[in-house]
This record gives C-alpha cells, structure tokens and sequence, in this order.
C-alpha cells in the first residue's frame, strides 16, 4: 500500500528551474490536513484528474475545503473528506531571470545604403519572470516533470532575432549608424516582443542590443576607409612619409662608421628629393607651373650683368643677354644660370 504525502514543498538549489512538478511523473495520494509548503518567489498549480484547480500563493497551506474551495466540488461527499485523493502540484518560479542571452546562430543579409549587402551577427541579453503560471503550465510544461531556461533559450532566441531582422529593414540604413541607435533598437524591439512572450504567461522584463557587426573582413576595409580619411592632404602626408624615411636611414647609419652614416644620410636625402620631386610633378602638371626652356622663371638673375629676371623672360631686360639655363639632375626642370638650388623640387645644384 502506498504511503500518503503529508508535506509537499519543493526547493530550486540550481536557480534555473522554471518549473517542477510533483510527483515528476503521475499523480501523488494525498489527504486533507496535508501540508503544502510554497517559499516566496513561488507559487503552487495544484492539479487534479487533468485539470488545475487552484493556484496557490507563498506560506504554509493546509488542505481542507475551508482554504482549497475549488476541490469540494472535486470530491464526493461519501469520503467525508477525509480519505486520500491523487493529484499534482506543479511549483513554478516567480523570480526574475537575469542575463538570458541571444544571438543569431547564422549572419543576417543585410542592404546597407553605404557598403552595399553585408552580414550581420547580433547579440544582446534579455530578462523575463512568468507572470500567469497558471497558462505557462498549461501551454509550455504540459507532462514535463522539470522545466529550466535551457528549454526556453532556443525557442526565444529564434522569436527575437526574427522580430530584430524586421526592425533592423525598417529603422537602419547604414551599419555606420548604429553606435546611436542601439538603445532606441532596444526600446523598439522589447514593445514587438512583449506579446510573444506574454502568450505563455511569461513576461518579459527587460531586453538589450549588446552588439551588432559584420563579418571581420568588412571590418577591415572599414578600418582601411577610415586611415584613408586620415591621410588628408596626401601631398603632406608624402612629405611626411619621406621626412620620416630619411630619419630612420640616418638613425641607422649612427652605429656604424662615418662613410655609413653619410651614406645613410644621403639615400634619406635622395629619397626625399624623389617623392618631394614626384609630388611636385604630379600636382603641377598641366597647370603651366614649369616655363620651358630658354625662359626664366620668376626670381631668376642675369648671368651677365645680375640684374633680376622677371619669369617667362628670354633676354635680359637690362642689358639683352640671352636667358642661360641649365637641367636640373633631380627633377629635370630648368635651372636658372647662377642657381644654387633647384627653383621646382629644392635639390642642390652642383658647381
């Protein structure tokens, strides 16, 4: 003969139980005078042949007819209610469950108005607590004998990431906008869900966007997009380039002997005098910044009698000398008679 239950509680050591129903399996005899223990943040279904008659708050209850109306009506009267009846008790979790995680188990396509089609993963946390448990244990527990927040993960994870793909179609355009929007996605996106959830007697309390990027390679162009903004002036930035180069060359020569570090000095200089020479033809060219040759550039001086050269000149206007000139060795450009220093690139003329 079985025992009957006297004492029915339950208690979660794991803090993901959802639901517990007891016994696991079946029903359980019970007696009235049986007490039913519900600890705060709980509350107790108490089914009977199929049906749930009562839903029963947190403290200590004794099952008569005077504190469970619904089972007088149960029981037949021949038992004098005090012979033993099987049912169920399902406890459930009132608590909150903190820091449930989502995220797209495949990257989402999507059109973005600057970078064209791209996938996106996007992750988050969520909270929720059952709010009817009555229709949870209905819809969602059914006969299980133990539900836990593994069970939900899975379900909730693909309802969130399909209402966030339609959120993301309606309010985004470019993935470049979102640092601004995450919240307002948030906000959005937990108004859209509350009814999913709350169909099964859950509700959810809170709901985050933690992130939402591309794949790593279209983070690396974007990182490429944004040194390319930074560059700016990219005259300046050659000039730096050779400046920096020509420092290094000589910092390598200081630790060897003198005809190195000149040497070094001077492949600093060299290359210096190409990329300033580069520059300077690719920005001038076909503006008429170079005369050609025979004619003075401005700031010329007459080789005979040193009166200044005004530019495009092809005599001297002092004393009607013909314009000398020479080549310059680093850039090719005309040099004017007498020149130290090349007027286009600045190289130093010989003699």
């Amino acid at each position: 003969m079985s025992q009957f239950l006297e004492v029915l509680e339950h208690y979660d050591a794991s803090g993901r139980e959802i639901a517990y129903r007891l016994p696991p399996s079946g029903s359980a005899e019970i007696k009235f005078g049986a007490q039913l223990v519900v600890h705060q943040a709980q509350e107790a279904v108490f089914y009977r042949d199929g049906r749930a008659l009562d839903v029963l708050g947190p403290g200590r209850h004794t099952l008569t007819t005077q504190n469970i109306p619904l089972l007088t009506k149960a029981l037949s009267l021949p038992f004098g209610f005090t012979s033993p009846f099987r049912v169920q008790v399902v406890f459930v979790s009132k608590r909150t469950f903190l820091d449930q995680k989502w995220g797209t188990r495949e990257p989402v396509v999507f059109r973005d108005r600057e970078l064209g089609v791209v996938r996106l993963r996007a992750f988050g946390t969520y909270a929720f607590r059952i709010g009817d448990s009555r229709t949870f244990v209905n819809s969602v527990v059914g006969s299980l004998g133990r539900v836990d927040t593994p069970h939900l993960e899975e379900f909730y994870r693909d309802v969130i990431v399909s209402r966030l793909n339609d959120l993301l179609g309606e309010n985004l355009t470019s993935i470049l906008d979102l640092p601004a929007l995450y919240d307002e996605l948030g906000a959005l996106a937990r108004s859209r869900l509350v009814e999913d959830f709350r169909k099964y007697g859950v509700d959810l309390s809170d709901f985050y966007i933690a992130s939402i990027t591309p794949p790593e390679e279209v983070l690396v162009r974007l990182d490429e997009r944004a040194g390319m903004g930074a560059v700016g002036n990219l005259e300046a930035y050659t000039r730096f380039k050779a400046a920096v180069a020509m420092g290094d060359a000589a910092k390598a020569g200081e630790g060897g002997s003198g005809a190195a570090a000149g040497l070094g000095v001077g492949l600093g200089a060299g290359f210096g005098v190409q990329m300033a020479s580069a520059v300077a033809q690719t920005t001038r060219a076909g503006q008429g910044a170079f005369p050609p040759a025979g004619v003075a550039p401005a700031g010329g001086f007459c080789s005979a009698c040193g009166a200044a050269l005004p530019g495009g000149a092809r005599f001297c206007p002092a004393c009607g000398t013909a314009v000398a000139q020479s080549t310059c060795a680093a850039c090719g450009q005309p040099v004017p008679a007498g020149a130290r220093f090349c007027p286009a690139c600045g190289a130093a003329q010989a003699g």
